[in-house]
C-alpha cells in the first residue's frame, strides 16, 4: 500500500485517482456526495490504498474531507498515514457524549478517525444510532466523509453502513476478483437498497500509449 497521490503526484496512477474524485463528481451533480463507503468483493483487492489515495485528491481539490476506518477487523489507514490506531471509531461508539478523535494527516483538509480498539461486534456497531449521530456531527466538521469498510462478501459490515450513506463505491482488482465475486456483491448491496455509485479498477495493466504524455 503506498500513497502514491503524495510520493509521485505526477504519475499516471495519480491522474486515475484524480479522474475518479472527477467522475464522483459528476455522479453527484444534483446532489453532492457527502458520505461515501468505499469497499471490494473480496479482502486484499486494493480498497484501503484507493480510499486513501481518493481522499488526498479530495482535501487537495479544496473539500474538508474526513476518513474513517470502519475496517474494525483489519484496519490499517492509521499504518498508511502513520498515525496512532486508537482512540478512534469504536472509542466514540462506546462513549456518551464524546468528540471525534480526529488526527490531522501531512495533506492540508485531510482529517483522519482511526478505528480505535478492535470490538467483538462490528456489524452491531456499525449498525446502531450511534453510528447516525456519529456521521451528523462529522458532516459539521467536512464537506465529505469516506468511510473505508470490509469486503461486502466477508462480513456484513460494508451493507450494514453502506444503508446509512449516500451509497457505496466498490473496488475491483484486474485479474483478481472473481466475476461471481463481484455479481454477489452487487446483488448483497441492492438487495439492502444500498446504492452503488459505481466500481473502481485497481490492478490494471498501463496503457502504453499515453505513458509517454506524463513522461
Amino acid at each position: 500500500m503506498s500513497l502514491i497521490t503524495l510520493t509521485d503526484p505526477r504519475s499516471p496512477v495519480s491522474e486515475a485517482y484524480r479522474t475518479l474524485r472527477t467522475n464522483l463528481s459528476f455522479t453527484g451533480l444534483d446532489e453532492p456526495i457527502r458520505t461515501l463507503v468505499v469497499t471490494s468483493p473480496a479482502p486484499d483487492e486494493g480498497k484501503t490504498t484507493t480510499i486513501a489515495n481518493l481522499a488526498v485528491t479530495i482535501a487537495q481539490g479544496g473539500r474538508k474531507t474526513i476518513l474513517v476506518d470502519c475496517d474494525l477487523r483489519r484496519p490499517t489507514l492509521h499504518t498508511l498515514f502513520d498515525l496512532k490506531p486508537e482512540p478512534g471509531l469504536t472509542n466514540l461508539l462506546l462513549e456518551e457524549n464524546g468528540q471525534p478523535a480526529l488526527q490531522p494527516t501531512m495533506v492540508d483538509g485531510l482529517q483522519l478517525l482511526s478505528s480505535g480498539p478492535l470490538p467483538p461486534n462490528p456489524a452491531d456497531l456499525l449498525g446502531s444510532h450511534k453510528i447516525d449521530q456519529i456521521i451528523a456531527t462529522l458532516l459539521e466538521r467536512a464537506d465529505i466523509i469516506l468511510f473505508d469498510a470490509p469486503p461486502v462478501i466477508a462480513v456484513t459490515d460494508a451493507t450494514v453502513l453502506g444503508a446509512k450513506v449516500d451509497g457505496v463505491l466498490l473496488v475491483i482488482s484486474a485479474g483478481k476478483t472473481r466475476r461471481e465475486h463481484a455479481e454477489r456483491a452487487k446483488e448483497m448491496l441492492e438487495k439492502a437498497n444500498v446504492r452503488i455509485f459505481g466500481a473502481a479498477l485497481t490492478n490494471a495493466p498501463k496503457d502504453s500509449s499515453i505513458g509517454g504524455y506524463y513522461d
